[in-house]
C-alpha cells in the first residue's frame, strides 16, 4: 500500500508538494484552485517526500531512503516566496528533516548505508528553523500563524504578519521539533522560543477550570474562542506537554500536563464521548458534535497510563467507523454525520497501535485489518489513495495529504510488525505529532536551556495524586486479554442503538395579560407586517441582502423589555439552529455516478446533484446502464437519435430549457435515466456548492426516470471514457456500491495501452460538489452554508429564501434518527401541508432537527449567557 502511494507520488507528482491521485498530477501552490487554509501546508518544498523520509526506514526501505535523502538535498529549496503555516511547516517539514536526520545517523552508525552522510539534513533543518524564528516576534512570544519563507513577517512583499489570532495547538506544538533542533545543533535559541510560547499559554489558561481555549490573540493573550476540547485547535498542545517531559525530562511539563488532564477528565470526558465545553463555565457543553482529530486522544491516554477511558473512546470511534467505513470529519453525539469528508486521517490508527502495544489484545489487530481493508476497498485509486469527499456516498476528493504517508502507513506497519521486522529499536525514539522519530538520547545532550520550574510561578499545584513514572503495562494486563474486552463490551452497540431522547415538554409560559404567545422561528414570515413588528419589540432587525437572503440581527438593548429581549434571544437561537440544521443536514444528499464498465470496475465515483422530480434513488433501486449522447445535445426538443438512447442513460447538456423538459424528451425517446452535464466550461466541484435540479412549476409526476447533474469537469470524465472505449456503463445510485471483483478478474484490459488509457481517464475523475449558479431558463433551490455568521456579541442568522413571502418553517417535523428509533413521546403534531410545500424555490429543507435537541442547545446557550460577566459578553 505504501509503495502504491509513494511510487505514484514520485512518478506523477514529484517535486510537487502533494499528489492529486484522481488527476495523476502534482499539486503546486498557485496552479490549482485555492483551498484556503489547507494550502498553507504547501511551500513548494516537496512536502510529501520530506514527510515520508523516516517512514521509508521504518518499513525497511533503506535503499529508497538513501535515494530520497539525495533527492531532498539536490532538489528542495527552502527559500521560496510563499506564505506557509508555521505549525504545518514545523511538524511536517522541520519534523521530517529531523526524523530523517535521526535515522540517517543511526544507519550510518550501523555501517552499511548512508556512509556518505554528513548532517546535511540537519543543516537544512537549521536553515528552516531560522526562517521560522521571525514568526515569534510578538510581545507574548506566541508565533504568528503564517510566515513567508523568503521575506519573513510584515515586509510588504511578505504578504503576511497582519494576523492577530492563532490556535492553541499552532502555538503549543513546537517544543519537540525546536528543542530537538537545539539539542542536535547546540543553538539554544530554538528551544528558548518554543518554551516561551508554552509558558505563555500555561499562564493564560483559565485558572478556575485549568482549561485553555481554541484561539488566542497573539498580542494581548486574550482568548478569542473560549470553547475547549481535545480535538481540532487544541489537540497536540496537550500531546506535546506530555511528550516534552518524556523527551526533555523537565518536570514542569509533566505538572502542566497532569493539571490539564485532570480538568479534561473532570469536564470534557463524558465516556465514551469527549465534548467541548466553555472554559469559564466548564459544566456547559459548547457543542453537540465531535471532530475526527480527537481520535489521537486514546493514544495519548495510553502514554499517560489511563487505559480504561482510552479503550472506551477508541471503541466508540471504531463503532462509528464500522458504520461509515471511515471516521467522518465531525459527527454528532448521536453519531450522525456532521461533516462528511475524510482526508485519510491517521489519528485512529495511531491510537490503535498504542492500545495494542499496551494491552497485547489481538482485537486491535482486527481493528487494524478493518482499516486496511477499507482503505483498499474505498480509497485506493489507480494513482494512489484518494481522500473521501463524502463517507456516505463513497465519492472521492482529488487529495492525498503528506501525513497519509508520514503517519498512516507507519502506524499500521508497526501495529503488525514483529520486532525482527524493524531494523532498529523503535523504543529508543518518541513520535512527534506527525509521527516523526526523535531519539530519546537528546534529553542529555546540549542542556544549556534553563530548566527552572516555571509552572510553580503561576499556581499552587497539588500533585500528590500525580504519577511520576509511566505505568508498567505488564502489570496492568497480567496475561488477561479479557480485561480490555470487558471494557469494550458495553459499547459494542453504542452507535447502532443511539436514539434521540423522547421529546422534552416545552416549559409552559405564563402569557402576559392579553398578549399573544411569543413568535417562534418556525412560524416566521419575512413579509408579515405583524411578525416584523414583533421582531422590532424583541430587538431583532431584518436586513434584505442583495442575493435574496434575509439576515436577522438582535441587539438586546433595543428590545422593548427584558422579557421581549429574552423572547428575542430564544427566537434567534431557534432560527440559527433550524437554519443551520437544514442547511447542513437536511438537504437532499448528493447522489453518485459510478463508472462500472471495463476497465474502471467502479473505481471512479462522481458525486452528482439530485433532481426534485423523478424517482428518489435513496428509495428506489439504482439504475445501471450504458450511456449515450442525445441529439440535440441540449435535449430541448424531440430527440433525433431515439435508437441510440433507447434503453440507455442519456447524456444531455445544461441550458436553453428547463431540466424537466429535458427529462421528458429523453424519457419519450426510451432512455432509462439521464445525466445533465453543466454547460459552464471548467465548472468543477472544487469551487461549486450543492444544488438540486428544480422542476418547471408544473406537475412532474409524469417523469419516471432518474435524473442526475454533473459539472463540466466531471462530466468530461464520462465523455473522455466514451471517446476511448465507446461503450461505457454507469450506475446511478444514492451512494457508491462495492466494486465487482469477479467482473474485474474476468475482464482484464486487453493491452497495456488500455490500462494506461483507463488510468489517464480515471485520474481525471473528481468528486462533485453541487453548483449553486443557475441559467436564466432554469430554476433551482439554492443553499448558502455561509449564511450563518454570528459576529461579536450580536446574535445573527441569515435565512435563504427565493420567495420571501414563503413560510420557511411551514413543514417543520421531528423525526427519529435515520428511521432507527420509533419510541419517541407522542407529543408532536405534524404541521399541515400547504401549497408552499411544493414550491421548488423554497430553499429550506423539508425536515427540521428534533425539538428536544433544539431546546437542549438553546437552554444551554441561554444558561451560558446568563452566567457570563458583562466583560465576557
Amino acid at each position: 500500500m505504501f509503495d502504491h502511494a509513494y511510487g505514484n507520488y514520485m512518478e506523477h507528482a514529484y517535486p510537487a508538494d502533494e499528489l492529486m491521485p484522481l488527476t495523476c498530477r502534482g499539486r503546486v501552490r498557485g496552479q490549482e484552485p485555492s483551498r484556503g487554509d489547507v494550502d498553507d501546508a504547501l511551500g513548494k518544498f516537496s512536502l510529501t517526500l520530506i514527510d515520508s523520509l523516516d517512514t521509508l526506514v521504518v518499513l525497511n526501505k533503506t535503499k529508497e531512503f538513501e535515494d530520497a535523502v539525495r533527492k531532498v538535498l539536490r532538489d528542495v529549496n527552502l527559500d521560496n516566496d510563499v506564505v506557509v503555516s508555521v505549525f504545518e511547516t514545523n511538524i511536517r517539514v522541520l519534523g521530517g528533516l529531523l526524523g530523517g536526520h535521526s535515522l540517517a545517523i543511526m544507519l550510518k552508525e550501523k555501517g552499511e548505508y548512508m556512509q556518505w552522510y554528513n548532517d546535511e539534513l540537519l543543516q537544512m533543518a537549521k536553515q528552516l528553523g531560522y526562517k521560522l524564528l521571525p514568526a515569534f516576534n510578538t510581545t507574548s512570544g506566541l508565533p504568528y500563524p503564517r510566515i513567508n519563507l523568503k521575506f519573513g513577517i510584515r515586509k510588504p512583499e511578505a504578504r503576511t504578519g497582519t494576523e492577530t489570532d492563532t490556535c492553541t495547538a499552532c502555538a503549543g506544538t513546537l517544543i519537540l521539533e525546536f528543542a530537538a533542533l537545539s539539542r542536535f545543533t547546540g543553538a539554544t535559541i530554538f528551544e528558548e522560543y518554543a518554551r516561551k510560547a508554552l509558558d505563555f499559554l500555561w499562564e493564560k489558561r483559565q485558572r478556575s477550570s485549568n482549561l485553555v481555549g481554541v484561539t488566542i490573540n497573539i498580542h494581548t493573550g486574550d482568548w478569542v474562542r473560549k470553547d475547549s476540547g481535545v480535538g481540532a485547535g487544541i489537540d497536540s498542545y496537550y500531546e506535546y506537554l506530555l511528550k516534552a517531559y518524556v523527551l526533555l525530562g523537565d518536570d514542569s511539563f509533566l505538572e502542566r500536563f497532569n493539571t490539564h488532564y485532570d480538568a479534561i477528565m473532570r469536564y470534557i470526558s463524558q465516556p465514551p464521548l469527549l465534548l467541548d465545553v466553555h472554559i469559564h463555565k466548564p459544566m456547559l457543553n459548547a457543542r453537540t458534535w465531535m471532530d475526527a482529530l480527537l481520535a489521537f486522544f486514546p493514544g495519548l491516554q495510553v502514554l499517560k497510563g489511563d487505559i480504561r477511558p482510552a479503550i472506551e473512546t477508541h471503541e466508540m470511534l471504531y463503532q462509528v467507523i464500522k458504520k461509515h467505513n471511515f471516521l467522518p470529519e465531525a459527527f454528532t453525539t448521536d453519531f450522525r454525520v456532521h461533516w462528511a469528508q475524510h482526508p485519510l486521517r491517521p489519528e485512529f490508527a495511531e491510537s490503535t497501535y498504542f492500545l495494542y502495544k499496551a494491552t497485547g489484545d489481538p482485537y486491535y489487530l482486527e481493528v487494524g485489518k478493518t482499516l486496511i481493508e477499507n482503505l483498499n476497498k474505498y480509497a485506493r485509486v489507480p494513482c494512489g489513495f484518494a481522500a473521501m469527499k463524502d463517507v456516505r456516498t463513497g465519492s472521492h476528493e482529488d487529495r492525498m495529504d503528506s501525513f497519509f504517508l508520514a503517519e498512516m502507513f507507519k502506524y499500521l506497519y508497526l501495529l503488525f510488525a514483529d520486532k525482527e521486522d524493524i531494523i532498529f529499536d523503535i523504543e529508543d525514539y518518541i513520535f512527534t505529532t506527525e509521527a516523526h522519530l526523535l531519539p530519546l538520547w537528546l534529553s542529555t545532550t546540549n542542556q544549556r536551556v534553563s530548566k527552572k520550574n516555571t509552572t510553580s510561578e503561576y499556581t499552587e499545584l497539588d500533585d500528590s495524586n500525580f504519577d511520576w513514572t509511566c505505568p508498567n503495562t505488564q502489570i496492568l494486563f497480567p496475561n488477561d486479554p479479557l480485561y480490555a474486552q470487558s471494557i469494550r463490551e458495553p459499547l459494542k452497540n453504542v452507535v447502532d442503538k443511539s436514539c434521540p431522547r423522547g421529546i422534552i415538554r416545552v416549559r409552559e409560559e405564563s402569557l402576559r395579560s392579553g398578549a399573544k404567545p411569543p413568535l417562534r422561528a418556525r412560524d416566521f414570515m419575512a413579509t408579515n407586517p405583524e411578525h416584523l413588528e414583533i421582531l422590532k419589540k424583541m430587538g431583532v432587525s431584518l436586513i434584505h441582502l442583495k442575493d435574496g437572503r434575509v439576515q436577522l440581527v438582535q441587539h438586546a438593548i433595543q428590545a422593548a423589555s427584558s422579557i421581549d429581549a429574552e423572547d428575542g434571544l430564544r427566537f434567534m437561537q431557534e432560527m440559527i439552529e433550524l437554519s443551520s440544521q437544514q442547511q447542513k443536514e437536511q438537504q437532499l444528499p448528493p447522489r453518485a455516478v459510478q463508472i462500472v464498465s471495463h476497465p474502471f470496475f467502479g473505481r471512479v465515483v462522481l458525486t452528482a446533484g439530485p433532481a426534485q422530480f423523478g424517482p428518489d434513488l435513496s428509495k428506489h433501486k439504482e439504475t445501471r446502464g450504458f450511456v449515450a449522447s442525445s441529439k440535440p445535445y441540449n435535449g430541448c426538443s424531440e430527440l433525433t437519435n431515439p435508437e441510440a438512447v433507447m434503453g440507455k442513460i442519456a447524456l444531455i447538456q445544461r441550458g436553453q430549457c428547463m431540466f424537466a423538459e429535458k427529462a421528458r424528451n429523453i424519457q419519450n425517446a426510451g432512455a432509462i435515466g439521464g445525466i445533465v452535464i453543466d454547460d459552464n466550461e471548467g465548472s468543477s466541484s472544487d469551487t461549486a456548492p450543492l444544488f438540486q435540479m428544480a422542476g418547471d412549476g408544473k406537475d412532474t409526476d409524469d417523469i419516471t426516470i432518474p435524473m442526475l447533474f454533473l459539472f463540466s469537469k466531471e462530466g468530461g470524465i464520462i465523455l473522455d471514457a466514451i471517446r476511448e472505449y465507446e461503450e461505457v456503463e454507469v450506475l446511478l445510485s444514492d451512494k457508491a456500491k462495492d466494486r465487482d471483483p469477479e467482473m474485474e478478474n474476468e475482464e482484464q484490459p486487453s493491452s497495456e495501452n488500455d490500462s494506461q488509457s483507463a488510468e489517464q481517464i480515471a485520474s481525471r475523475s473528481q468528486e462533485i460538489d453541487l453548483v449553486d449558479q443557475e441559467s436564466p431558463e432554469e430554476s433551482s433551490v439554492n443553499s448558502h452554508p455561509e449564511a450563518l455568521s454570528p459576529v461579536d456579541t450580536d446574535s445573527a442568522a441569515s435565512v435563504s429564501s427565493s420567495e420571501q413571502d414563503s413560510n420557511p418553517m411551514e413543514n417543520l417535523e421531528t423525526t427519529s434518527l435515520d428511521g432507527e428509533c420509533t419510541d419517541l413521546d407522542n407529543q408532536l403534531q405534524e404541521q399541515p401541508e400547504t401549497e408552499e410545500d411544493s414550491n421548488p424555490n423554497v430553499s429550506w429543507g423539508k425536515k427540521a432537527q428534533p425539538i428536544d435537541s433544539i431546546l437542549a442547545d438553546w437552554n444551554e446557550d441561554i444558561e451560558a449567557f446568563e452566567m457570563m460577566d458583562k466583560d465576557e459578553l
